[in-house]
């Protein structure tokens, strides 16, 4: 037979055992009891505890306090359970382990005891701590805020590309199209995937593209092609094509990236040019030869962003502060980093040259602005020595919560295309 025991000690034990964290209170709120998780949980000895006012034992912030009252009222006016999913309730931290507050977050919930006559007797309460729980779950929305954010940035970047960027499988077959594609051909997008945009390929650059492009698959190469594309109003235009595989950590291909950058009228100019005196056979070689360098530029395409043949620069803010720019950008303007400095103070040289006049229009209007063959005066670099040039470019805002939060610039060397143009201009000249 099992010696005698004091059934109040027995209890008390259990108590004092459960595997939770419980904290008894009297009705007016005096500490009664506690469990030893919950002594772990509270920073704060049983003893020390005992005898006082809850919020005496375990003090936090006023507010904290205040919603933790009301648990406790309804359940004093209610005589039911009360839960609160999530409390923010901070504790002192003891001076074995440095003092100050710890930033704590729980799940409570407040049981009526009552006696025999249905009168209340204790308030048990079952605290549970999920602070790293709630760590977690705010961590996962910032990341996917974030994540948000980038697929946001992203969309509006190759939206506003004056390219037409495509997309396929490791197969070659298409997945995705930017606006600028559709509304290009005016084919809806439905019927463009897959093979279907090889419909709007001219039938004679067709088996020639076939032929690259599943070179390209095969190899895993850069593809690059030039062909024809019948716009929506059944007009051809050329365009120059370049795609990138995009590889896995084993080499394997995930993706083909591609864009197509318009160059109807270099190849126009380039027929002309060959086609407008055959006594003039070298001055033609040598503007084919530059319009094929104004190819060239814009041949090799970004995978992603980061390759695009044009310069690109977003801005942001009402000082103009670069929040993004490309190699091509960098190389353009001889900087090593500009992102997160002004334009006046990365480029003080060229304030006084007008580019920054119709980029505050745009930030008033939030409408785009471009302009063609602009000379632009580049200061001297360590790279580069002082020179002038020639650009087209575009300014196109972007907007948050309906105002103009800053805008991107696509902006093209065009030196040697004027320089091209002007030759052919001497040459009708000399012609008449």
């Amino acid at each position: 037979m099992l010696p005698a025991t004091d059934p109040a000690a027995d209890y008390q034990y259990l108590f004092h055992h459960l595997p939770d964290s419980y904290l008894l209170l009297a009705p007016d709120g005096t500490v009664r009891d506690s469990s030893d998780l919950h002594q772990q949980a509270s920073l704060q000895p049983r003893a020390a505890a005992v005898g006082r006012h809850i919020f005496d034992a375990f003090p936090s912030a006023p507010e904290s306090q205040r919603t933790l009252r009301e648990s406790q009222d309804r359940v004093r006016h209610t005589l039911q359970p009360d839960t609160m999913t999530l409390l923010s309730y901070d504790l002192a931290r003891p001076a074995a382990q440095g003092d100050g507050t710890q930033e704590l977050y729980w799940e409570v919930t407040h049981y009526p005891i009552l006696d025999p006559a249905g009168a209340l007797l204790h308030i048990l309460q079952r605290a549970t701590d999920v602070t790293a729980a709630t760590h977690a779950a705010a961590l996962a929305a910032d990341t996917q805020r974030a994540l948000a954010e980038t697929r946001t940035r992203t969309h509006f970047i190759l939206e506003s590309l004056p390219l037409l960027v495509w997309t396929t499988t490791p197969a070659g077959l298409a997945d995705f199209f930017n606006s600028r594609w559709t509304d290009f051909t005016g084919r809806a997008l439905a019927d463009t995937l897959g093979s279907g945009w090889a419909q709007d390929l001219h039938p004679d650059d067709l088996p020639r593209t076939y032929v690259l492009w599943q070179q390209a698959l095969a190899t895993g190469d850069t593809f690059q092609a030039e062909y024809r594309v019948r716009r929506h109003d059944g007009q051809y235009r050329w365009f120059q094509a370049t795609a990138m595989p995009r590889r896995g950590p084993s080499g394997e291909v995930h993706l083909w990236v591609g864009a197509n950058a318009d160059i109807h009228q270099q190849k126009l100019l380039v027929a002309e040019l060959l086609e407008a005196n055959e006594t003039q056979a070298a001055l033609a070689d040598q503007a084919y030869t530059t319009a094929e360098q104004v190819q060239q530029q814009r041949e090799t395409l970004f995978q992603v962003f980061m390759d695009a043949p044009l310069s690109v620069a977003v801005v942001r803010g009402g000082d103009y502060r670069y929040e993004f720019v490309n190699r091509r950008f960098l190389m353009a303007m001889g900087q090593v980093n500009v992102v997160g400095r002004t334009v006046a103070d990365a480029f003080p040289g060229l304030v006084g040259q007008g580019f920054l006049t119709p980029l505050a229009e745009v930030y008033r209007t939030g409408q785009p602005f471009s302009a063609r063959e602009v000379l632009l005066q580049m200061p001297a670099t360590a790279a580069l020595p002082a020179r002038d040039i020639y650009i087209d470019y575009t300014y196109q805002p972007f907007f948050e919560d309906g105002r103009v939060a800053g805008a991107t610039s696509f902006s093209y060397n065009v030196t040697e295309l004027v320089t091209v143009r002007r030759a052919l201009e001497n040459l009708r000249s000399n012609a008449v």
